[in-house]
Formats: structure tokens, C-alpha cells, sequence
């Protein structure tokens, strides 16, 4: 009997910390107790390590076992300690021949029967690790797939404790077939056919938002389409990640990192290389959409859209609360949450598109006689869209109807088309802004953009005017200097011109309200 240590990670937000997992089994009253500020998920470790053990032929002992995770004042969350727990307990009882490494990391929650069971957050847990010099690991046998996304580290897989305890010479006995499980059954001989891929090539019409979109893909812009029901906001939005790049290694590694703290990242394909696509329904609470929950905060809607793409249909539905909360985000490009148990920050840059009805039925277009809404209902509707989150939206844009007949029923531009474009004007961008910390337009300082990056005063006469009518906030003023130099960037310009300027203004300036 006497002291064993492993370690493991615990995680607050994306940011991992180093835990030292200490056992000391001595003797007194038969006890079992786990300190440093361990949450409840973390403290019924004791039942599901003791039911484990024994399962696995090994019983702890009648003595008193006390474990802590350092350091202690952090609290640690979740049942990935089980295994780091587990083995630390039976290394100090003398149970294993060849003690744990020193520099191995065990990550896995434990069955009562003794099976490792996946955790989420392997990869930021994996990369954590890393980055304090840590090559080695163990890990659930289903997490192996996340976990060989990192590179530089040995990761073996443990399908259950008594595989584990083999490999440190412990006299168990084999281990017994494993039942089934629903993530092991063999996929269907043939899957559902492929679904339709969205394509701007499916939109009618809509050249005006059709380009409001390039330019919003091209610089990383915020966007704002109002109109009536049917005109194709959504169809539009959801089209918005077909012409967006591919995610470089950065920002892949991220995304990825927090899909899989959230429960949601599918390891088989690699590096989530798509930019991500969040639509929260409007009936979401804030927790949902800017992350939250009791304890530690968890990634919300707006984290999850990191380096893509977060679509508010019927924005205006949306609580106050929910909408007001996005405005420091889309300003910082991350979020920090503060909880009774702790401080979590997630990046959270995204791009916003919202989309707007005229009025609460619909129809208060054109001449808007077909309208049912009284002009108290139309303001208060559109004053749920406030003046602080319609500054922080670079384009507003209104869709109109269809015109099935002058369009002809031919299909628009295919997504394909406009990405190339895109493409050109972010490479554009990179090359600009290479050597800085940022690399798109929609992230230039407002300091530098009136300094260095500033065109011309001759050019940009109607921007200086509509600041000094008071049509433009200073925020706004950047904004329109910001889309001036994606436009510019789309015609293969080397700086803004006068007209550039001037269609900046129109975008931003088409405010439905």
C-alpha cells in the first residue's frame, strides 16, 4: 500500500490544464474519497472506478483511499478522470508491476462492467497536453480516430480497464467479449442516396442579394436580407457556405477542437475542412446561442459558427436578449462567459446573416395595401432589430419578389463560379495583409483603415458626406471602408475607387427600416 500519481487534462472552454491525479491508499477505515474540487460527474468516479476494478478482477482495497487532482484550486468537471483515477488507485495498491509512465497522459470514463467509454473534448484535451510537452496517451478505443488528428503525440486506444491493466502487468484475468454496442454495428450495404448540395445555381433571379452574398463570402462581411416571405432570403443564406473557402489549418484545428468539446465532431473524415453552418431556431435561449449552462459554460451557436457562417432567420423573433448579446462578439470575435464555477472564453468569429420580414404578416411590400399590420405593429416589429446590432451589420439589402418571367426560369450563376471569385479576392487579401494578425478585410483595425489603408479624400467624398449628415456612425464609416476594399479586391483593383466607395454606401445604406 502507499502513492501512485498519473495524469490527465481537464478542460475549461478550449484552454486544457495539466492534472496531476494522486492516490494514497493507507490503512484506517474503508473510505474512498476524491479531492480537488471535483464537480458531481467527476466525483461518482469512486463507484464506477471500484465497480471497474473489481469487474476487472481486481478489488480495491478495505483501506482508506484518498485521491486529489492537482492543483486543487482549479475545479475539474466531467468523467474523463475515471481512467487517470482508476489506474492511479491500483498503482498504489501495488496491484500493477510496471507503474504508470510518468509522462502518460489517460483520458476515458469507465464503465461499471469495465469498458472505456468515449468522452467529448479529446482533441482540445490531446492538444493541451501537447503543448506541455507531452507525447503519450491513452485513450477511449472510439476516440482514436479524433485522437490521431493530433500530430506529435503516441496514442494507443483501451477498449476496456483489463486491456489497460495487462499492459502494466497485472495478474487479471482476459477479458470477457464485449457486448455490442449501438456504435459498433456494421453499417447498412447501401446508404441513402446522396442529398441535392445547395448551389446559387437553384436562385431565380435576385442579382442584387446574389451579390450582396459574393461580397459578404469575399471579405468576411455581416449581412442583413429584408423582404417579403417566399423571395429567398433563406435559400440565399444557406447557399452562403458554398462559396466560402476551405478552412486553412488553423482555423480547422479549432473548429474541429470545439465541435468535439460540444459533443458533435465526427473524427472519420479528418479536420472539419468545411466552414460551419449554424441556424438556431428563433425560439433559442441565449445560453444556446452564445454558449452557457450551469458550472462551466459550453460552446453555444455562435462558437460552434467560428470561421463560417451563423444565420438568424425571422431575426426579428429572436429575444432581445439573444440579439443584444451578439454585439460584443461580432466586435471581438470571441466570447467570454462568466459562471459560478469559473471564467470560459470560445472563439466566436463568425459571419452574421440575418433575414427580415417587412412587417409581422409579410406584406407590407411595395404599396403594402395587401398589409394587415397596424403602422404601431410595423415599428414595434422592426424596432426588435436595434439600432446598436443594425451599426455592427455591414450590408442591408432588400429582396423583393421573384420575377419568374423576367428572370426566364434559367438557373443563376453556380456556386462553383462565384467560389473562383471569391477565391482570387481573399488571396488578394492574404497577400496585403500578409505579416499581420489578420488576413480579411472585415478585420482591419479602424486606426489603420483611416490611416494606412485610407483612400484617397477626392475618392471618397460621399462617404465623408453621409458621416457628416449624420447617416453614418463612425463604426459605420469603417464599414463601409471595409466593403469599399472587398469591392475593390473583387475587380482586381489595387485600391478603392470612388465607385467602390459609392456601392459600399448603397449596400450599407439600404436599411429597411
Amino acid at each position: 500500500m502507499g502513492h501512485a500519481r498519473t495524469l490527465s487534462v481537464s478542460l475549461t472552454g478550449l484552454e486544457g490544464t495539466l492534472v496531476e491525479v494522486e492516490a494514497d491508499v493507507s490503512p484506517g477505515l474503508p473510505a474512498f474519497s476524491v479531492v480537488g474540487l471535483p464537480d458531481s460527474s467527476t466525483l461518482q468516479a469512486r463507484d464506477r472506478v471500484r465497480a471497474a476494478s473489481a469487474r476487472s478482477g481486481i478489488r480495491l482495497a478495505a483501506r482508506r483511499i484518498t485521491v486529489n487532482m492537482t492543483p486543487a484550486w482549479r475545479p475539474k468537471h466531467g468523467s474523463g478522470f475515471d481512467l487517470a483515477i482508476a489506474m492511479a488507485v491500483l498503482d498504489a495498491q501495488g496491484d500493477l508491476l510496471a507503474p504508470v509512465p510518468a509522462d502518460l497522459v489517460l483520458l476515458g470514463e469507465l464503465g461499471l462492467d469495465g469498458r472505456v467509454r468515449p468522452i467529448p473534448g479529446i482533441l482540445p484535451a490531446l492538444l493541451a497536453a501537447r503543448a506541455h510537452g507531452l507525447t503519450r496517451a491513452v485513450v477511449p478505443e472510439e476516440n482514436l480516430p479524433e485522437a490521431r488528428l493530433v500530430d506529435g503525440m503516441e496514442i494507443a486506444g483501451a477498449g476496456d480497464l483489463t486491456e489497460l491493466l495487462h499492459r502494466f502487468g497485472a495478474d487479471v484475468p482476459p477479458s470477457p467479449p464485449r457486448p455490442l454496442s449501438i456504435t459498433g454495428l456494421p453499417a447498412p450495404a447501401q446508404g441513402p442516396p446522396p442529398a441535392h448540395r445547395p448551389d446559387f445555381a437553384d436562385v431565380l433571379g435576385q442579382a442584387t442579394a446574389r451579390r450582396a452574398a459574393e461580397v459578404a463570402a469575399a471579405g468576411a462581411h455581416h449581412l442583413l436580407l429584408a423582404g417579403p416571405p417566399g423571395a429567398g432570403k433563406t435559400m440565399i443564406a444557406s447557399r452562403l457556405p458554398s462559396i466560402l473557402p476551405r478552412l486553412g489549418s488553423a482555423d480547422a484545428q479549432t473548429v474541429s477542437a470545439i465541435h468535439s468539446l460540444a459533443g458533435r465532431f465526427d473524427a472519420g473524415a479528418g479536420l472539419l475542412r468545411t466552414p460551419p453552418f449554424e441556424s438556431p431556431h428563433h425560439t433559442a435561449s441565449v445560453a444556446a446561442v452564445v454558449g452557457g449552462g450551469a458550472g462551466l459554460a459550453r460552446p453555444g451557436a455562435i462558437s460552434r459558427a467560428h470561421a463560417g457562417v451563423l444565420f438568424l432567420d425571422e431575426a426579428p423573433e429572436f429575444p432581445a436578449r439573444v440579439l443584444e448579446a451578439l454585439r460584443e462578439p461580432l466586435e471581438t470575435g470571441d466570447i467570454t462567459l462568466h459562471r459560478t464555477r469559473g471564467v470560459t472564453r470560445y472563439p466566436a468569429r463568425f459571419q452574421l446573416v440575418l433575414a427580415a420580414n417587412p412587417c409581422p404578416c409579410g406584406k407590407a411590400w411595395g404599396k403594402g395595401e395587401a398589409c394587415s399590420c397596424t403602422p404601431q405593429q410595423r415599428r414595434r416589429y422592426r424596432a426588435r432589430l436595434s439600432g446598436p446590432v443594425l451599426d455592427r451589420v455591414d450590408m442591408r439589402v432588400e429582396v423583393g419578389p421573384v420575377d419568374v418571367h423576367g428572370s426566364g426560369g434559367m438557373p443563376g450563376e453556380s456556386s462553383a463560379a462565384i467560389a473562383e471569385r471569391v477565391g482570387a479576392a481573399r488571396e488578394r487579401q492574404h497577400r496585403r495583409f500578409e505579416g499581420r494578425a489578420w488576413t480579411l478585410n472585415a478585420q482591419l483595425p479602424g486606426p489603420l483603415l483611416r490611416t494606412e489603408f485610407a483612400p484617397e479624400r477626392s475618392e471618397r467624398r460621399l462617404l465623408d458626406h453621409a458621416v457628416a449628415q449624420g447617416r453614418l456612425t463612425l463604426r459605420g464609416h469603417d464599414r463601409v471602408l471595409r466593403l469599399a476594399w472587398t469591392l475593390a479586391d473583387l475587380d482586381d483593383a489595387d485600391r478603392p475607387a470612388a465607385e467602390h466607395i459609392g456601392q459600399a454606401l448603397t449596400l450599407r445604406e439600404g436599411d429597411p427600416r
